[in-house]
């Protein structure tokens, strides 16, 4: 199978063509994927990006996975939703250590009215930083997407997180019709896509390759494509599913390179429990995003020395983005703080 062309992206993939993928010799599949890689992004460059938990915990979706469900007793403190001004300070702090892209994460099942002023200061904020902006907030009204992409976001991120077929033995409080809807008012509004999914939640081979299908598929395929690994944490249902076999792990993100080829592949949740050789492997297959930071979420991460460490010895640099002058980022940092300094912006977002 040759290599996907700038000219030619498909999204008319079939579950047999992914199965075969999937079903192809190691070297061959990675072979395939790195020259996909390399036609379209340098091999060497990887895109980097802190994640910050702007409101923790108490969530009223019950995604087995997740810890941050009021649905399960994982022993997570919940907190607050953050001031704007702790948040900027956050991306400040993110952009000094190298990252080109700040995401926000609130565990809501959607942010409510009261919400969103709150959210579109810190949208505004953080792009007057100079970097690029990203959230997830759970499902979106039209009226709410077009706020959000009016104050600046460029990235949403809403994942899909497995097959159409096995999502219901996952969740049940949102369909996956919901899901994409979602990602139809973002790409409506002009925002990009960011929309993956997680493995080793008990998924087939056939789910896997149905997740790849329902991303490569959609009208315009997603800019970034995050690929977890299942964080199992004590007090979630899946807290005893079986370790993903490292080797299959590798495979995802390669099929989702082939599929996606002009898409950023993020090595995503899971990261802390793989190996320096695992993630040199990861990256050989076209994953060319990551996470960067000490925790992610409510999970660890590596911390950031390490990964400029292995950045070093596997010649990858961060991947940059272009910037205005320093001194319009000064100013501009200067403005939104003394605009944030005295504001009353903190509440329970629990209530």
């Amino acid at each position: 199978m040759s290599a996907t062309t700038a000219a030619n992206l498909r999204h008319d993939w079939t579950l047999n063509e992914v199965k075969a993928l999937f079903e192809q010799p190691f070297n061959d599949l990675l072979f395939q994927a790195q020259s996909v890689h390399r036609a379209h992004f340098d091999p060497n460059r990887v895109q980097v990006s802190t994640l910050l938990s702007i409101k923790t915990g108490a969530c009223p979706e019950d995604c087995k996975y997740c810890p941050q469900s009021g649905h399960y007793n994982t022993g997570l403190e919940k907190e607050k939703l953050l001031e704007v001004q702790k948040v900027l300070e956050a991306a400040a702090e993110a952009k000094a250590i190298g990252s080109t892209r700040f995401c926000m994460g609130a565990a809501w099942k959607h942010p409510s009215a009261k919400d969103m002023p709150y959210v579109l200061k810190m949208v505004e904020g953080v792009k007057a930083l100079g970097l690029e902006t990203c959230m997830t907030l759970g499902k979106l009204d039209k009226e709410q997407t077009q706020a959000l992409a009016a104050a600046g976001l460029d990235y949403y991120n809403h994942n899909l997180d497995t097959s159409p077929e096995f999502y219901g033995n996952i969740i049940t409080t949102r369909t996956y019709g919901e899901r994409l809807e979602t990602l139809a008012y973002v790409r409506d509004s002009g925002m990009k896509i960011c929309s993956g999914g997680i493995l080793g939640m008990g998924e087939s081979l056939d789910d896997r390759a149905g997740l790849l299908i329902q991303l490569a598929n959609l009208p315009e395929h997603p800019e970034s494509v995050p690929i977890n690994m299942l964080v199992k944490v004590k007090g979630t249902p899946l807290a005893d599913e079986q370790d993903v076999d490292p080797f299959d792990f590798i495979r995802m993100l390669a099929v989702a390179r082939i599929m996606m080829p002009q898409s950023h592949v993020r090595l995503s949740a899971g990261r802390e429990a793989m190996n320096e050789q695992m993630q040199a492997l990861a990256f050989f297959a076209g994953a060319n995003s990551i996470f960067y930071g000490e925790k992610l979420l409510t999970t660890a991460n590596p911390q950031a020395n390490k990964d400029m460490e292995l950045f070093a010895r596997l010649g990858i640099k961060p991947e940059e983005r272009e910037e205005h002058a320093d001194e319009v980022h000064q100013a501009a940092i200067e403005q939104a703080l003394v605009e944030q300094r005295d504001s009353k912006l903190f509440y329970n977002a629990a209530v």
